[in-house]
């Protein structure tokens, strides 16, 4: 027979039991949702050092007409560099909702945040038309991907540049340029990327 006080410690190990299972079934549930919440990142956060910015905005002669779209914008250095310094309006792409509060941020204590917009979403599913400059720091095989959709989209005359990363045999960089040991590479929009680029539609569409 049970005494009242072992049956005292019964009923306190079960319910210490019952909480430390409904604690691990919070946390549980918890992760899950962050999970679900974080996007997946083709591409690590990894700033480009300001005179690679710099840089990559001489190149490509942004001024006070162009619209600069930079994909991949993370904490939006180069889209405010080109309004702060050049006078350009911005446009920041980033699929992580946390860099796209950093960027709005920092775009703010610039005195910017008129001139430029961070948009939180998937560049593969963006509409860049309106670009005059695309900036790019993702990966070769991101920029190969991405590289149709540049083709298609974009205007001639487009300027193109990209820190660290080519895109591939199939479109040569019209310049290179080596600074503080890293590679920037830089193109523009061609009638000919643009029929190149309706090719590829159509035969998509004809099938195999």
């Amino acid at each position: 027979m049970s005494t009242p006080r072992r049956n005292q410690r019964i009923a306190n190990l079960s319910g210490c039991t019952f909480t430390n299972a409904l604690l691990a079934l919070l946390m549980l549930l918890a992760g899950a949702l962050a999970s679900a919440q974080t996007p997946d990142l083709d591409v690590p956060f990894v700033p480009t050092p300001q005179v690679v910015v710099d840089r990559m905005l001489e190149i490509a002669k942004v001024g006070k007409d162009d619209v600069v779209y930079d994909l991949g914008s993370g904490d939006g250095r180069i889209v405010i560099t080109a309004a702060a310094k050049h006078g350009a309006q911005g446009v920041g792409i980033d699929i992580d909702p946390e860099r796209i509060k950093d960027a709005r941020k920092n775009a703010i204590n610039a005195g910017v945040g008129r001139q430029v917009k961070f948009i939180a979403g998937d560049l593969f599913k963006a509409d860049l038309s309106d670009a005059s400059v695309v900036t790019l720091y993702l990966l070769g095989s991101v920029n190969r991907d991405l590289r149709p959709q540049l083709w298609r989209q974009l205007k001639v005359g487009t300027r193109v540049v990209s820190h660290a990363f080519d895109m591939g045999p199939d479109w040569p960089a019209e310049k290179t340029e080596a600074v503080d040991g890293r590679n920037i590479y830089y193109w523009t929009i061609t009638e000919a990327n643009k029929r190149a680029a309706r090719a590829s539609e159509t035969a998509a569409r004809a099938g195999p």
